[in-house]
C-alpha cells in the first residue's frame, strides 16, 4: 500500500490546486438519464462511494462552501449525476451513492446502470476517485465498481474519508492487492473535511490532472 502525502506535491503545485478551488463554483446539472448529460467539453473529475461516505462534504471542503454539494444524514438520497462547474476549467460530478438506498431493487438497478454507462462512456472523465470511509474499509461493493472501472480501462484512485474519526486509517487497507487493479493509481489519499487533513494535496492533485 502507498500512502499519499503534501510532500510529493511542491509547493507550486499545492499553490495552483488552492488558486483554482478558491475561484468560481457552481451547481449546474442534476441528470437522471444518458441523455440528460452535460456536454462532454471540460474536464471531469467523478467522487463515487457507498452512501453517506462523505462525498458532498468532500466537495464542499474542496471548493470552501458549506453548502454546494448537499449533505444528508440519510444514506441514498442522492439520487443523480450532480455536475459543478469551477470557474469554466473543469466539472466536478457527484455520483450518486452505492451500497444503500430507500428505492425499490428496481429503481436502484436502473440508477445503477445509469452511472456505470456514464463511467464507461464519458470521454472527458479524468479520474473517479472512490471515497472509502476510513472507519470501515473496503466493502464487496467497493470491490466491484474497482473491478468495473478496471474494465473500462477507466483511471481511479482512493481517497479515505473521515480520517479524523480513525487513528490509523490506512490499515482499513492493508490487504488491498493494487497489482489485482489495472485501472487503480495505486496512491492513497488520507482527508478529514472536518479537520480539512489531506484536501490541499486533493486539490493540487485534481489541478495537475486536469491542467496538463
Amino acid at each position: 500500500m502507498t500512502e499519499s502525502t503534501e510532500t510529493e506535491f511542491t509547493q507550486k503545485e499545492l499553490s495552483a490546486g488552492k488558486s483554482i478551488f478558491a475561484k468560481n463554483c457552481d451547481f449546474i446539472y442534476g441528470a437522471t438519464s444518458l441523455s440528460h448529460l452535460p456536454d462532454d467539453v471540460l474536464p471531469e473529475i467523478a467522487f463515487a462511494g457507498r452512501s453517506n461516505v462523505g462525498k458532498s462534504s468532500l466537495i464542499n471542503a474542496l471548493t470552501g462552501r458549506k453548502a454546494l454539494a448537499r449533505t444528508s444524514q440519510t444514506p441514498g438520497r442522492t439520487q443523480q449525476i450532480n455536475f459543478f462547474n469551477l470557474d469554466n476549467q473543469l466539472l466536478l460530478v457527484d455520483l450518486p451513492g452505492y451500497g444503500y438506498a430507500k428505492a425499490s431493487r428496481a429503481k436502484i438497478k436502473t440508477w445503477n446502470k445509469f452511472v456505470n454507462s456514464y463511467l464507461k462512456g464519458r470521454a472527458s472523465l479524468r479520474r473517479v476517485f472512490i471515497l472509502i470511509d476510513s472507519r470501515h474499509g473496503l466493502k464487496p461493493v467497493d470491490i466491484e465498481t474497482m473491478e468495473m472501472l478496471d474494465e473500462a480501462a477507466v483511471s481511479y484512485q482512493i481517497v479515505l474519508t473521515k480520517s479524523d474519526k480513525e487513528k490509523e486509517p490506512e490499515k482499513q487497507l492493508q490487504n488491498l492487492a493494487f497489482n489485482k487493479h489495472a485501472a487503480l493509481i495505486p496512491k492513497i489519499i488520507t482527508t478529514s473535511s472536518l479537520k480539512k487533513n489531506g484536501i490541499n494535496e486533493l486539490q493540487a492533485l485534481i489541478a495537475k490532472i486536469t491542467t496538463t
